[in-house]
């Protein structure tokens, strides 16, 4: 019951803070999950297992206060659910480390230039043609298979530092997430199924933790849509640009073998 309470409250500030400025769900959840010395590939799939359900209820918020751009959506899923299955295929072959310093860098690079954007006030414009997104879609899908960075990090701060509204970028990924997770979610399945896992018997070791983090984050979910609402652009751009940099920084540490 401990553990269940404790991922209870994990899952909830983490799904208030990805819902609301589009990432930090899976790098907070996994962070304490490989704290408590699960594999990396079962906290990987530990996560996708409750963001099935914390995406969806999320994404039906953000449906609800129209914080979506419909029509970036279908290529920004597309791609995603494509990239989330092929990482989630080679996660127990690949050492997600040799990415990370790169992705690290990135988010530390988007997370300055979305702040130096919302210090001179640079006015959102919608991305266009809207199917340029795919690619990223497919990076960020990969990434956040394998544990390198994130859906959220990645294709949420792409978003806004290339000029998106933040909220419309935040409901949008967040919404598309949902699809990216349930593929991953599926993929991860079929590799138990058929042996390409082989950690895969560890999951039963944490269905506490499991369903600790399902039920904080539906706690938590259905004010995504009301916050990336309410909050005005410039202080939600300045969070979401700060947030990158803590993430970034907070991973640098991870890496060092500090934490």
């Amino acid at each position: 019951m401990e553990t269940f309470l404790l991922f209870l409250a994990v899952g909830f500030l983490a799904q208030a803070v990805d819902g609301s400025l589009g990432m930090a769900y899976g790098v907070i959840s996994s962070s304490v999950l490989l704290a408590f010395g699960v594999p990396p590939a079962t906290a990987s799939a530990s996560v996708h297992g409750a963001e099935v359900f914390t995406t969806a209820a999320s994404a039906g918020s953000h449906a609800w206060h129209r914080n979506i751009d419909w029509k970036m959506l279908a290529p920004l899923a597309i791609a995603g659910v494509i990239g989330g299955c092929l990482g989630a295929y080679v996660l127990a072959g690949l050492d997600s480390d040799i990415i990370k310093p790169f992705v690290i860098a990135y988010l530390a690079l988007m997370g300055v230039w979305i702040l130096w954007r919302a210090a001179h006030d640079v006015k959102p414009k919608p991305i266009r043609p809207r199917w340029i997104v795919a690619p990223l879609g497919a990076l960020g899908g990969f990434l956040d298979a394998i544990g390198g960075g994130g859906w959220g990090p990645t294709v949420s701060s792409t978003l806004v530092g290339a000029g998106q509204e933040p909220r419309r970028a935040i409901g949008t990924v967040n919404t598309a997430e949902f699809f990216v997770t349930v593929a991953v979610s599926a993929t991860f399945v079929w590799s138990l199924v058929s042996g390409h896992w082989e950690e895969a018997d560890a999951l039963q070791n944490h269905a506490a933790a499991v369903g600790g983090l399902v039920v904080g984050g539906l706690l938590a979910a259905p004010f995504a849509g009301l916050i990336a609402k309410r909050v005005p652009q410039r202080p939600m751009t300045y969070a979401v640009g700060g947030l990158l940099i803590v993430l970034a920084a907070f991973q640098g540490v991870q890496l060092s073998g500090v934490l």
